[in-house]
């Protein structure tokens, strides 16, 4: 049983790393909402990408020639990614950026893979999804914005915590989940603040701490180039980014990868210089076939001239990591039901976060009118407020 100073301390620490990150946290709940359901809202909006229905044994072009359509319309710019949808290999999502390096600036043009029509040139980085996007993942800010909300989401597990560990002595003359009805509204609303902040503790430490490595996604795969990418190179090494007039075709290289990992599907492809590859090859990132497989990426490497293997390692640990865990943040695990929970359970932290922020400012008004009271509004989780 904790003392009355171990109480004190434990609700000091509560109380500010709940204030620190409440306001972002339901930022981050607001605009995580509608990501939830990004491809049925997509659908909603029509901004989804479908290819028209053909029989199923229509060929496939050649993943050079959806390129050279692609590249037509933006012959200035150069190609930095190479995708497809996990469920949907009929369309090519092409990606277009200036240089290779990592930016914002970048154009992505939809492909029938087997017509080489052009599907979709719409703008990826405007509208409402595009707006809820960046401000969840790091209030347009990139990196920095990225880094800052991660200190928020570490906040925000420190306060759930915390509260877990006040929750006991607050509930020992209560029943649990118990809302005091006919008390004051304020005492009532502290209730149904601990009592939501109890039932939704695993959920919110599940995306808050996913939430939290997803925010070092950029540092993790740049280690990732200096820790095992660094060695594979070193052959490389001194030797300048492979022209493009030199680069074998990319169905060779998507052929290649294929054949060297089979059993797998396509995920992407990385082009020369880009974040996820070398400045001499080409990186095919291909994913499992199950469930859980299917989250998890495995990177082979073909030189950009040759067209032979020159790698295919496993990720390390901490990417796994960071693949497994960002479709766990945002419940794509479980098809719509997973989703419908998940978009339940963050309503349910919402009202908890905001339930604390209104204990915490009424607590300061009462304040202003009287003799502050003996006990201490906690804004997340639980609070020994309200304490019979």
């Amino acid at each position: 049983m904790l003392s009355s100073a171990a109480l004190r301390r434990w609700s000091w620490v509560h109380k500010w790393s709940s204030l620190v990150s409440t306001v972002f946290m339901l930022l981050l709940c607001l605009t995580g909402l509608p990501l939830i359901f990004h491809h049925e809202i997509g659908h909603l909006l029509g901004t989804e990408v479908e290819a028209p229905a053909m029989p199923d044994n229509t060929p496939r072009a050649s993943l050079d020639a959806v390129l050279a359509q692609a590249q037509a319309l933006h012959p200035e710019r150069v190609v930095q990614f190479v995708s497809q949808a996990a469920d949907d290999d009929k369309v090519w999502f092409v990606t277009l950026t200036p240089t290779p390096e990592p930016t914002n600036d970048f154009k992505s043009v939809a492909v029938d893979a087997r017509s080489t029509d052009i599907l979709s040139r719409r703008p990826v980085n405007e509208g409402f999804m595009y707006v809820m996007f960046r401000l969840h993942v790091d209030l347009f800010a990139d990196l920095p914005g990225k880094l800052f909300l991660g200190l928020m989401g570490l906040l925000l597990l420190v306060a759930i915590v915390t509260g877990a560990v006040l929750y006991a002595p607050f509930m020992r003359r209560l029943a649990f989940g118990e809302v005091r009805r006919t008390q004051s509204p304020r005492l009532r609303w502290l209730d149904l603040h601990n009592m939501l902040g109890i039932i939704t503790l695993v959920w919110a430490l599940v995306v808050g701490a996913t939430g939290m490595v997803n925010t070092w996604a950029d540092l993790l795969v740049k280690y990732w180039q200096y820790d095992q990418l660094a060695s594979l190179l070193a052959p490389y090494k001194g030797q300048p980014t492979v022209p493009l007039a030199e680069r074998a075709p990319m169905q060779r290289v998507l052929e290649v990868a294929q054949a060297q990992t089979p059993g797998m599907k396509f995920a992407f492809i990385a082009t020369p210089g880009t974040a996820f590859s070398s400045p001499h090859h080409n990186t095919v990132f291909l994913r499992g076939t199950t469930p859980l497989t299917s989250r998890l990426l495995h990177p082979v490497l073909v030189d950009a001239r040759s067209a032979q293997v020159s790698a295919a390692p496993a990720l390390p640990w901490y990417l796994t990591a960071l693949l497994v865990s960002q479709p766990l943040h945002f419940g794509d695990y479980g098809g719509m039901p997973m989703k419908i929970l998940w978009a339940l359970l963050d309503i349910a932290t919402i009202v908890v976060l905001g339930s604390g922020l209104y204990l915490w400012l009424r607590k300061g008004a009462a304040a202003t009118r009287s003799a502050p009271a003996a006990s201490t509004a906690l804004p997340t989780t639980a609070s020994l407020e309200g304490y019979p």
